[in-house]
């Protein structure tokens, strides 16, 4: 993952994208500059939840990585015990984060997802409203997300650039499609 970093290199500028805001007008505001942006300076407080710049690429070493059970080109960086692991959830009870999620956080619905060590997950197609389970995930804060089904042997990636993450309902229309494309 040569592009993932905290912040962007002087030397990688000129592929770093624009981050937009879209207004009740449905007009966009560019809200963080490539040229001007806080990610062109390391942060003081490198957070293990967010604030990381990196390639679709970089991205779809890690997911394959995920996706292999920890292996990716030759090289075990992970156990695959280990991420059976951090891929159950985790929350007492086996209860969903409608049930234990504290305040307004969340940029999706918590109904039918689990949580383990770094992951997302969903717990059923009835609790969630949605297709596809047995899958885990995480998003980032313009919109995008991943997600690892072992099920379906599947990894998804979707990069954009707009803020609010629940400006539109992205991930889950995406989810689905994909998943009622799905035929064996």
């Amino acid at each position: 993952m040569k592009d993932t970093s905290f912040s962007v290199a002087a030397g990688k500028v000129d592929r770093f994208t624009a981050n937009y805001q879209r207004e009740p007008d449905k007009t966009l505001t560019l809200i963080d500059d490539p040229h001007k942006s806080r990610y062109l300076n390391t942060p003081t407080f490198l957070s293990g939840g967010g604030g990381l710049t990196g390639t679709t690429v970089d991205y779809l070493n890690f997911c394959e990585m995920l996706r292999r059970g920890g292996e990716f080109n030759g090289t075990r960086l992970l156990g695959p015990r280990t991420i059976e692991l951090m891929t159950k959830n985790h929350l007492i009870d086996g209860k969903d984060l409608t049930q234990l999620a504290i305040g307004g956080f969340s940029e999706t619905a918590n109904e039918g997802v689990g949580f383990g060590l770094g992951f997302a997950m969903t717990l059923g197609e009835v609790a969630t409203g949605g297709l596809g389970s047995g899958d885990y995930y995480w998003g980032g804060a313009a919109s995008t997300i991943f997600w690892v089904d072992p099920k379906e042997d599947l990894v998804v990636i979707f990069m954009t650039q707009l803020m609010p993450s629940n400006t539109f309902n992205f991930r889950g229309q995406l989810k689905n499609i994909i998943y009622s494309a799905i035929v064996e």
